[in-house]
């Protein structure tokens, strides 16, 4: 065929990169984005949306509940860390504050008439 360049076929395949990695993410996007297809949430999800989701829970999980399980000396976060996390943080509890976390337990507290009298 005239006039087609040569290196045509020739081309090396690209390798397939994941969104996680474009973003410089540890969190799978492709994994909340078939969770979020398959919940039925919405009829349609941009790939902008999927991207700002894991951001977020990355960030929170980092920050926020990673943080908590860090003081504890523990490498796995529990439900333990994340309620700890929620009470101790002020806006989060503000948005959070009827949440009832399942095995959270409760908040360390020990009433000052308890305590002995010095």
């Amino acid at each position: 065929m005239a006039g087609r360049c040569k290196t045509l076929g020739s081309r090396a395949a690209k390798k397939a990169t994941s969104r996680s990695s474009k973003a410089s993410l540890q969190f799978p996007v492709g994994h909340i984005a078939r969770f979020l297809k398959a919940g039925k949430y919405a009829k349609r999800v941009g790939a902008g949306a999927l991207v700002y989701l894991v951001v977020v829970l990355e960030y929170l999980t980092a920050e926020g509940f990673g943080n908590v399980a860090r003081d504890n000396k523990k490498t796995r976060i529990v439900p333990r860390h994340i309620h700890l996390a929620l009470r101790n943080d002020e806006e989060l509890s503000k948005l959070l504050g009827d949440f009832m976390i399942a095995n959270g337990a409760v908040m360390p507290n020990i009433h000052n008439l308890l305590l002995p009298k010095r």
